[in-house]
């Protein structure tokens, strides 16, 4: 077992270093720099609440669901970084390239990666058509949390399996 748990931390380590030392350029510095934002408290509660309070239903419902599964996921991310207090890859590989202000609390999950996933779910499940927009985006945010030196791969996967997974908790047992 310890070994399998060694070749998962070096892949873990070598996918990190190809998303975020290969892939440089000012084109994506740019972009997931901004992008990244969209899993950030500020865009996930502001956007989930008006979607919310404006719209008719069921989109006010699903606005309603993701405020919910918003405020869920982030019940395990908090437990979870506790428990296991990984350190952020800028702070332990060296060469890692980073960004304005890094943050330095723990990085497993990730919790901008639970964020986007648990707002953006409930529409692709009231919507299926909206995954070929909203399924990209999440996606984006997670590797952006990589690509900015912030998160390993599994931080990320982890995030986006929690945030998926209080969606259909929150789905499934909806009144």
């Amino acid at each position: 077992m310890t070994r399998l748990l060694q070749i998962l931390k070096q892949l873990d380590q070598k996918l990190f270093v190809g998303i975020n030392g290969r892939l440089h350029g000012s084109f994506l510095n740019f972009w997931l720099y901004y992008l990244t934002h969209l899993g950030g408290a500020t865009f996930t509660i502001s956007s989930s609440l008006l979607v919310w309070i404006l719209t008719p239903k069921p989109w006010s419902t699903v606005g309603l669901q993701s405020c919910v599964a918003l405020a869920a996921s982030h019940i395990p991310v908090a437990l979870a970084k506790k428990t296991y207090p990984r350190v952020r890859p800028y702070l332990t590989l060296p060469g890692t390239k980073t960004f304005r202000n890094p943050l330095t609390d723990h990085s497993f999950p990730s919790g901008h990666t639970t964020a986007i996933f648990s707002v953006t779910m409930p529409f692709m499940l009231l919507e299926p058509g909206l995954a070929f927009i909203l399924g990209p985006i999440a996606l984006l945010v997670g590797i952006s949390r990589i690509y900015l030196g912030l998160h390993y791969p599994s931080d990320v996967l982890a995030g986006a399996a929690v945030g998926t997974l209080t969606v259909f908790g929150t789905v499934a047992l909806w009144p």
